[in-house]
């Protein structure tokens, strides 16, 4: 009767990975990752969060990324919330929101000013154009990086590079919206990975 009682023993794998200390880590890591950005934010987000931080693997970040973006409003909003409520429920979740918005909207206020007096200086649109094949750049890698995570998938590799090829092609040649090609290819890749897993 007395072992009953008992709450079950945590999981050792989840006791020896780094946590967020409180929900003011939170918030100070959220704006920092935030802070840093600027074009190419799946690329901060990923390096932070699994590389530096090591608060989840590449294949939960993976899990999580997808969740975030079948969710409506940012994608790395969404993470954010989920991320703190998962650590410190409600608090936590309003404490990474907080993170990844206050600084942020500030600074943006007074890029945005500031933009409006040289927005038609050509040296600055020059500018914003060499960030922009950055940011493409950026979040190249990180499709590479997490490629790899994908090999353990119940899909297997090339039933997921299949998928993967077929959203590129949708998004970048047909330029179907994402409103479709989500429901549409990620559904049918939820149904047969749940086609695969069911015992």
């Amino acid at each position: 009767m007395a072992d009953d009682a008992l709450p079950p023993s945590p999981d050792p794998l989840a006791m020896q990975r780094p946590q967020p200390r409180n929900p003011t880590d939170l918030f100070w890591s959220f704006t920092w990752l935030a802070l840093q950005g600027f074009g190419g934010v799946l690329a901060v987000v990923q390096r932070e969060l699994v590389e530096k931080k090591r608060w989840m693997t590449n294949e939960e970040f993976v899990e999580d990324w997808a969740v975030a973006q079948i969710m409506p409003g940012p994608n790395v909003v969404n993470l954010s919330i989920m991320i703190g409520d998962r650590y410190f429920g409600l608090r936590g979740a309003f404490a990474a929101l907080a993170g990844m918005l206050t600084f942020p909207l500030m600074l943006v206020l007074t890029l945005a000013v500031v933009y409006a007096q040289f927005a038609s200086h050509p040296a600055v649109a020059g500018a914003l154009r060499g960030m922009g094949a950055v940011a493409a750049g950026l979040i190249a890698g990180v499709g590479i990086k997490l490629f790899v995570s994908i090999k353990n998938h119940p899909l297997g590799r090339p039933l997921c590079v299949a998928l993967a090829g077929l959203t590129i092609v949708a998004m970048a040649v047909l330029r179907l919206p994402l409103f479709w090609i989500l429901p549409v290819l990620g559904g049918a890749a939820c149904v047969l990975t749940f086609r695969k897993i069911k015992p």
